[in-house]
């Protein structure tokens, strides 16, 4: 395996130092919401880890359209590391959203539009893992891949747009409020730099995981390439 790049390990220290600064701007600089107490704090990560899902399956269609292109099994790497990782934060979002939701839902969960899109979202791309697993041929895993993860990217937009497209109780963070939302709330100017801080320190957090995970697909694609040549 190729040495860890110096940049990178600038890159771990940099994203370490953010989220030490954003878990202290959540806990000790964002003021305790009026209504909902301190379980509104969840909402700089839920919200965050959601960004960090959604970028991951963007980064993983524009590796799929790139890889179609060149064929360069790098994209192919990068698309499979970027899916992971979104699924790995959308559970993350749907999990603080529970957390979240039962003191202000009375409920863990609920078929909300925004609740159950995200969900199937998670699972589009969930089989996008299961249909890698059973293609062994690596080029035409590679191309199916590509394919699926530009196809199953629909999911996102419909999932972002769903607490604006259909009836929901589940608040809009950006734009508009929605007027039948429970737990809706007007983030003052210390929320709103905790929440747009906590944005900026998780797309750290996906640059770095990525960069990391990207490393290690190359290392188990060598050694694929080696167990190929010596079934040959």
């Amino acid at each position: 395996m190729e040495p860890k790049p110096r940049l990178l390990t600038i890159l771990d220290a940099v994203t370490a130092a953010l989220f030490a600064i954003a878990v202290g701007l959540v806990f000790f600089y964002a003021p305790t919401e009026a209504v909902m107490g301190q379980v509104q704090r969840v909402f700089y990560f839920h919200v965050a880890a959601g960004w960090v899902g959604m970028l991951s399956f963007l980064a993983a269609a524009f590796a799929g359209i790139v890889y179609l292109r060149t064929g360069r099994r790098h994209w192919d790497i990068v698309g499979v590391a970027a899916v992971e990782i979104g699924i790995a934060f959308i559970f993350i979002n749907i999990v603080t959203g529970s957390i979240w939701a039962r003191p202000i839902w009375n409920t863990w969960w609920t078929w909300d539009p925004r609740l159950t899109t995200a969900t199937i979202m998670e699972l589009i791309y969930a089989a996008y893992l299961m249909l890698r697993q059973g293609i062994e041929d690596p080029d035409r895993r590679g191309r199916f891949g590509a394919v699926y993860a530009i196809v199953g990217f629909i999911s996102v937009p419909l999932t972002f747009m769903s607490a604006r497209l259909f009836r929901t109780i589940h608040p809009i963070v950006i734009g508009s409020n929605q007027p039948g939302a429970e737990g809706q709330f007007d983030m003052t100017p210390r929320m709103l730099q905790t929440f747009m801080f906590s944005l900026l320190t998780f797309t750290f957090v996906f640059v770095d995981l990525l960069w990391h995970r990207v490393r290690l697909g190359k290392l188990a694609d060598h050694v694929e390439q080696l167990k190929l040549k010596l079934a040959a």
